[in-house]
């Protein structure tokens, strides 16, 4: 079993910042890769941002520029600093892990997800 915590999350004015957090605990031998995804209401989920253990990254082009993900190692913690906040980055944000368990076992996981509102 993988938990995935997510923080960070709220209310924010256009052209803001903020920082999602997201740790992963349990029975991990080695997390490959880690992602954020969001959703709006009424939308699909989307892939926001991704970066592999070897800290190659990969981001949606309409974030490009404004959202930096991160990852401590150490920590198996992920991160999104999120800046020049805009309303329609408004959604719910769900961090997920690719990771190979104790077991040897390779399966993904899902955060809880965590509310971000972009309005003045």
């Amino acid at each position: 079993q993988v938990q995935l915590v997510e923080s960070g999350g709220g209310l924010v004015q256009p052209g803001g910042s903020l920082r999602l957090s997201c740790a992963a605990s349990g029975s991990i031998f080695s997390i490959n890769a880690m992602a954020w995804y969001r959703q709006a209401p009424g939308k699909q989920r989307e892939l926001v941002a991704v970066i592999t253990s070897g800290g190659t990254t990969n981001y949606a082009d309409s974030v490009k520029g404004r959202l930096t993900i991160s990852m401590d190692n150490a920590k198996n913690t992920v991160y999104l600093h999120m800046n020049s906040l805009k309303p329609e980055d408004t959604a719910v944000y769900y961090c997920n892990a690719a990771v190979t368990a104790t077991s040897r076992a390779s399966f993904t996981s899902w955060g809880q997800g965590t509310q971000v509102t972009v309005s003045s």
